[in-house]
């Protein structure tokens, strides 16, 4: 049987996120990386519809650009389907195997039914990666679980309240928010990425600035 949630966080009992001052000379909020983690690691936590997938994708061409080599996991909803109806893979799967694993010269993906349903754990997700071949690791969702994240909030109503009050692996707040309470967090603008990408380089990664 899969971990239970309660076994994968432990987020209100962590000691307060790092300072900028205290992640120089290496990796920063390595005190937040889940088990397992051997590279740097920046979730987007939010509410639904906030926009994480947008500014991801604003995100990653400009850390190409600097280099950095990067896996994404993402939380997903119930019953998410990847693979096309008709493809050999679906209908094999469909078929009854429990796994499906889809090789080329290219790429490869692997497709596993979950045994039991249950919430992802994030440190389990981790394990799949092959964390030789990367420098970063985001995460989109998850915003539960301990690690380092960026909080996104919006002008528009959300469902929640905000989440870094009570959250204490929030490291910065992304926003178009005029205004938002000080605490003491980077705040950044969420329709210019240019800072965002700048503090994942030096204060996620521990990169010097540009």
């Amino acid at each position: 049987m899969g971990r239970t949630i309660e076994d994968c966080l432990d987020v209100k009992h962590l000691p307060p996120a790092a300072s900028q001052e205290d992640v120089q000379g290496g990796p920063g909020y390595q005190e937040l990386w889940p088990r397992g983690v051997r590279r740097p690691i920046v979730g987007f936590a939010a509410w639904r519809c906030t926009g994480k997938t947008t500014l991801l994708r604003r995100i990653i061409p400009r850390l190409r650009e600097h280099g950095v080599r990067m896996a994404a996991i993402k939380h997903a909803h119930h019953g998410f389907e990847i693979d096309i109806p008709g493809k050999d893979s679906y209908e094999i799967r469909h078929a009854g195997v429990s796994q499906v694993l889809v090789t080329s010269a290219r790429r490869r993906a692997l497709i596993m039914e979950r045994p039991i349903e249950y919430d992802p754990c994030l440190e389990e997700e981790i394990a799949l990666l092959d964390q030789d071949s990367i420098d970063l690791i985001l995460v989109e969702g998850f915003r539960h679980e301990r690690l380092p994240k960026i909080e996104l909030r919006r002008q528009r109503e959300e469902p929640g309240a905000p989440l870094a009050p009570d959250d204490p692996c929030i490291v910065a707040i992304a926003t178009d928010l005029a205004d938002i309470p000080d605490r003491g967090l980077p705040v950044f603008d969420l329709n210019d990425i240019e800072p965002i990408v700048q503090f994942i380089l030096s204060k996620i990664m521990g990169r010097p600035c540009a």
